[in-house]
Parts: C-alpha cells; structure tokens; sequence
C-alpha cells in the first residue's frame, strides 16, 4: 500500500491542474526541512523527473517545481542525480523559451548543478562535438546583455556559473577561446553597478589566469579590458599625476586621474592581483604588465591598502617586481 509520500509524488503527475499545484506547493515546503529533503531523497527517482517536467508548466506550478529543486540540489548526491538525468539540457531549454518566467530560479539551479565536475561538463557540453560550448555561449549573451539598472536581474547569478565552469580546464579553454570571445565580453561586465556580476567577473578571471602559461597571448589580446579589470580594483583612493597617467594606456589613466569610487571588497581585490601575480610570472606577462605602468598602480595602491590579506598578495606580486628589476626593468617598491 502507497505510503502517503509516495502517494504526494504521484500527484505531481496528475492531469488535475489544481491538484499538480497543491502537491508542487507541498513538496517544495518539504524542501525547505533536513527532514523533508531526506523523505524525498528516497522517493529521488520518481520526484525528481515529475518535477523536472513541471519546469516546462505554467508558472504557478514550474516556480514551486524550480524552487524544490534548487533545494534538493543543494545536496550532492541528488545533484549528481539530476545531471545524469539530463537537467541541465531541459533548464537550458525552458530558460530559452520566448514565454519564460522563472529565470532567476533556472540560473539559480545551474549554479549549484555545476559546483559538480559531471554538471560542469554538462553545461559545456564536451561530449557533443556540434553544440559543443553553445549553452555557455547563451549564457555568456544573457549575462552580458541583461542591464543591471534592474535591482532583480534574473542573469546577475551567470557570474557564478562562470565561475565554477571556470575552474575546469575544459572551461577555461573554452572562455579563453580568441575565435569566441567569450572572455572579452565578460570583461566588459566589469564595470557593473552590480557587486554579485563584478564578483563574478573578478572570479572568472582570475580561474581564466591560471592558464597564462598556454594561453598568455589570448589574455593579452584583450589588454584594453584585462588590465583596467586588473588593475583598477587595487589602484587605491589617490588621483594619478599626469605624469604618471601619461605612461598608461587611456583606459586607465583617463579613470586614474579624476576621483573615482573605492572598491570596497577585499576578495575582489585580492583575486585581481592574484590574476596579477599567474599573469607576470610569464616573462612576457611581466613585460606587458610593465608597459601600462602597473607597479606604479601597485605602488600607489599599497600605500592606501589597510586589509593584512590584500597587503600580503601585493607583496606577493612585489616580490616578482623587484625581481624583474633585477633583469633589467625599472625597479618599483610594493613595500611598507
């Protein structure tokens, strides 16, 4: 005899529409408990396709359905269950339907599907040679064509799957890519009004760096938005000299010499100069970093720095500094 769970599961997949949404309604409260994730979890085969068609109903039954899902996928193994069964594909589907209005719970479940290796090469779609990359390439659009004068931008959280996609080589291959140009329009995204789309731009980057030793010449095909991406975060309070702006390229240097807003957040800061450090390692990394006056930024910059953290990764880059000026590059201190 049904148990009344089972019983509950099985209405998901009623023809009753009041019925679906009074059930959908249930479930998705049950999300919200340790005790009713851990029910559900043993009804996982069944729960987890009958909501993942209620994506595709009409909102007030596929918000509900989203909802206990990104509950759901907050634990691991049902999360890994959900990619096997294709999840991915079927919220990127009704994510791009015209008639779409659950958006930002879509974006939402895609950031925690790929915090999994297995989601990640989902999204990427690695074993499908012909689509490979399309999905990261609509998504990489919405991100970038979405305004955030919007409070609630529904693609704010895209920064987030870029990130996580970001950490797998396959991902950074794929954004570092010149013939895509992924990474290019990302960066454009830096100067948003948006703390959670700058995070996830600072993020996406600095994962991109670790591959500065293959793919040094894409990064600095894209100078005009790498370094003020790079840079400005960690250029301090002070306003440049002229003489100072002068030996920058415009972008930074027309910015440095006015009064400009602070960046207030240290793990932004620290991430820019990490990418920084990945990035000047490279002997021709070190050069171009050179070439735009960045010790100087540094410099500058480290004097204003008040965070112990954020100090230790300008030292950090400091210490290649000095050593570049051992090789015959103007020498700058990064030191207090």
């Amino acid at each position: 005899m049904a148990t009344e769970l089972e019983e509950l599961v099985g209405f998901l997949s009623s023809p009753s529409p009041p019925v679906k949404k009074a059930a959908v309604e249930i479930v998705r409260d049950l999300t919200g408990s340790e005790d009713g994730l851990l029910s559900l979890s043993k009804h996982a085969s069944t729960v987890l396709p009958s909501l993942s068609q209620l994506l595709k109903d009409k909102k007030e039954v596929s918000e509900p359905a989203a909802e206990a899902l990104i509950n759901l996928s907050l634990n691991l193994n049902l999360a890994a269950k959900m990619v096997e069964m294709g999840m991915i594909k079927t919220a990127m589907d009704v994510l791009y339907k015209p008639d779409s209005s659950i958006t930002r719970l879509l974006v939402m479940l895609l950031v925690n599907l790929t915090q999994l290796d297995s989601g990640i090469v989902s999204l990427l779609q690695i074993e499908d040679e012909k689509m490979q990359g399309l999905f990261v390439m609509k998504l990489v659009r919405s991100f970038c064509r979405s305004s955030d004068e919007t409070r609630d931008d529904p693609f704010d959280h895209v920064g987030s799957i870029l990130v996580n996609i970001s950490k797998k080589e396959a991902g950074r291959k794929m954004l570092l890519d010149s013939k895509r140009g992924l990474l290019k329009q990302i960066l454009r995204q830096f100067d948003s009004t948006s703390p959670l789309r700058k995070k996830g731009v600072s993020g996406t980057l600095r994962n991109c760096c670790f591959e500065a030793e293959n793919q040094l010449q894409n990064l600095l095909l894209i100078s005009e938005f790498l370094w003020p991406a790079l840079l400005l975060p960690v250029a301090g309070k002070k306003i440049y000299s002229a003489e100072d702006a002068s030996k920058m390229p415009l972008e930074l240097g027309n910015v440095l010499s006015f009064e400009r807003e602070p960046w207030n957040d240290p793990e932004i800061r620290v991430e820019a100069l990490e990418s920084i450090y990945l990035i000047t390692v490279q002997e021709a990394g070190l050069r171009a970093f050179w070439s735009v006056n960045g010790p100087r930024i540094l410099q500058v910059g480290y004097e204003d720095e008040e965070d112990p953290k954020v100090m230790e990764a300008y030292e950090r880059v400091g210490s290649l500094l000095v050593h570049g000026s051992e090789t015959g590059e103007p020498s700058s201190e990064t030191s207090k």
